[in-house]
């Protein structure tokens, strides 16, 4: 069962407007931004763990952040080829 909807009103610039509607496919208009809504709220909630994370064990630095890049792309190149 899905969850319950609610009708908003909100205003969007005309051209974001107009590509949203032409990208919105089968899930129509609505279900578009609310996915777009949805991946924001995840990314300001990562932002927030990361900011917490920070605080508690200080910045992480430009080669940790490649180390992990290397790790994610790895473990996707691996996933594909087994996936096949």
């Amino acid at each position: 069962m899905s969850e319950p909807t609610q009708k908003y009103s909100i205003t969007l610039p005309r051209d974001i407007a107009e590509a949203a509607r032409a990208r919105s496919g089968p899930s129509g208009f609505s279900g578009y931004i609310a996915s777009a809504v949805a991946r924001q709220i995840e990314r300001d909630d990562l932002n927030e763990l990361i900011s917490v994370a920070e605080a508690e064990h200080g910045p992480i630095s430009d080669e940790e952040i490649q180390a992990k890049r290397d790790l994610l792309r790895e473990a996707r190149r691996q996933h594909g080829s087994s996936a096949a």
